[in-house]
């Protein structure tokens, strides 16, 4: 089975340098102390996130991470002709408790813009998903206006997930830290913001829901015994799309569901988020 991960990093890490080239590191690190220090002035701290995921989920009754992307590697084209001006913002309406924005646009048709154009239509926080493996772009994330990023530990070592942790906080970024399996939970460390169950196979992309539920258990006691100052809120992400599912992920301790393709199949994706949510 092709092994999709292994080809997403190695174009990642092609895509990063070229990047590089563009705009550098340097100028990137200026942009972001100049946002920080802006924030500084206005009362704020730097490194405070603008928008906190974790509280917003943590405050939700739904839970939701309405997540926008335009397709998938392995089912192709979602909706090809999707408005970041005009997706999110409903989402927002519709009662989303985050935004989950796609930036790979090699695989996902994502952009680092649609984060910059949502930013100020929306207020709650959004999320940069993409395959992060280097500080640049955590920088990006948070220059386009992002609250929290997107780190996975199948694309990491456990050392270099942490240093990317430390480093999105000194930027004012929350870290959604995902696993797949129990061998992962190792990468929970005391400054994990949120951890994710990510329900589908990044090597072949095939979800199956039972994931969450089968590492439930493992993953409460392995976060029980860490010495947070407070616990990760944790968080089940894809394969997702029925009330009576949340209802049941729940129950057994989670509080943020990450949806994406069950909304932006449809024609209405805030009208389909509003139906589910209401069904909860």
């Amino acid at each position: 089975m092709k092994d999709i991960l292994s080809e997403i990093i190695a174009h990642k890490r092609i895509e990063i340098e070229q990047q590089k080239q563009a705009v550098s590191l340097s100028q990137l690190q200026e942009q972001a102390a100049a946002m920080m220090q802006e924030a500084v002035g206005t009362g704020a701290s730097g490194t405070t996130p603008v928008r906190s995921m974790k509280r917003a989920l943590a405050n939700s009754s739904s839970g939701i991470i309405a997540e926008f992307k335009r397709r998938s590697p392995s089912k192709g084209w979602i909706k090809e002709s999707a408005q970041a001006d005009l997706i999110p913002p409903a989402y927002e309406t519709a009662g989303a408790s985050a935004l989950s924005i796609l930036t790979d646009e090699k695989f996902f048709g994502g952009t680092l813009r649609d984060i910059r154009t949502a930013r100020p239509l929306v207020n709650i926080p959004i999320l940069r998903k993409d395959f992060i493996i280097d500080k640049y772009q955590l920088l990006q994330a948070r220059i386009v206006g992002a609250d929290a990023v997107l780190l996975i530990a199948a694309c990491l070592t456990p050392d270099e997930c942490h240093t990317l942790t430390m480093q999105a906080h000194e930027l004012g970024l929350e870290v959604l830290l995902e696993v797949h399996s129990t061998s992962e939970l190792s990468y929970i460390y005391k400054e994990t913001d949120m951890v994710g169950v990510n329900n589908r196979n990044l090597g072949s992309f095939v979800t199956n829901i039972e994931n969450s539920f089968r590492i439930a258990e493992e993953l409460k006691n392995a976060v029980a015994e860490i010495d947070f100052q407070t616990p990760p809120l944790l968080v089940s992400e894809s394969g997702i799309s029925h009330p009576e599912t949340i209802r049941e992920l729940r129950s057994t301790g989670f509080r943020g569901f990450l949806m994406g393709e069950t909304f932006m199949r449809t024609d209405d994706p805030g009208s389909t988020l509003e139906e589910l949510i209401h069904g909860i």
